[in-house]
């Protein structure tokens, strides 16, 4: 099982689009996705029909040890559960504040949890900030993707993101790599769009030359273009393979589902067409 947490501390750049959409894609490939929404918007939870008025246990619940991992698990489609969030996650941050260890609850539950399951891939939705949540996701998991909107502003926090990124890797969590940049909300009539992606590439590249294992990230080949149906589909309770199967923000997430299957070295299962 490989774990990967999806970041970014700026708001608005498809953080969570990505995480629904590439779990529902690579859950219809056959393999066996679980995907925690640590974010108290719960717009991941949201998006698969887990509001809070249906009063789940949440990821609020497990950090404060009143459920376990296994209590959170909502099946929401074949080969796909979601560990719902709730607002009062808000709270964590304040009420972990005196909790030894708490930067590694979230690690010993996947621990205890995760084979159990037996999933192939955990992805975990995390908050726009580097607090608490952000840190717990980044002990826990293997790989981190980070979704950028390529222009200026979005890059002008990577150098924050990748820090953190850099101290986790050190004081807490030495598997900790990040894997692959996802570039969202891609306009390819752009030059910028163009220069924004050249630049990110060669940065990764000089990492991986630093040796650097933090730093040993790709650009994703697959670029997640504007597409108004990855805007609607929250709104449907549905990822976009069932709200619009055949959109352009379809076809993106499962070509990134194709690199992230080989990336991890997974089988996708053939889909049988009827006769």
């Amino acid at each position: 099982m490989r774990s990967i947490a999806i970041i970014n501390q700026k708001g608005g750049v498809g953080k969570t689009t990505t995480a629904v959409n590439l779990s529902a894609a690579l859950a219809a490939s056959g393999v066996r996705v679980g995907l925690i929404d640590l974010d108290p918007q719960a717009h991941a939870s949201l998006h698969f029909g887990l509001g809070p008025q249906q009063d789940l246990p949440n990821t609020y619940d497990l950090l404060t040890g009143e459920k376990t991992l296994g209590d959170c698990w909502q099946s929401v489609e074949e080969n796909l559960w979601v560990a719902p969030s709730h607002i009062d996650l808000a709270a964590a941050e304040v009420e972990l504040a005196g909790v030894v260890g708490r930067e590694l609850i979230l690690r010993d539950a996947l621990t205890e949890n995760a084979a159990a399951q037996n999933f192939d891939l955990v992805l975990m939705d995390c908050p726009p900030s580097l607090g608490i949540l952000t840190i717990n996701a980044l002990s826990a998991v293997d790989d981190v993707f980070l979704p950028l909107q390529p222009h200026f502003l979005a890059l002008h926090g990577l150098s924050k993101l990748l820090q953190t990124i850099d101290l986790v890797h050190r004081r807490l969590n030495d598997r900790l790599r990040l894997a692959g940049v996802v570039l969202c909300l891609y306009d390819s009539s752009t030059r910028l769009a163009a220069e924004v992606s050249a630049d990110v590439s060669a940065y990764f590249s000089e990492g991986a030359e630093r040796q650097q294992p933090w730093l040993s990230g790709r650009l994703f080949a697959s670029r997640i273009r504007r597409n108004i149906r990855l805007a609607e589909a929250p709104s449907f309770e549905q990822s976009i393979f069932k709200y619009a199967p055949t959109s352009a923000g379809a076809e993106d997430y499962r070509a990134l589902a194709d690199e992230v299957l080989a990336l991890y070295g997974l089988q996708q299962t053939p889909v049988v067409q009827a006769a």
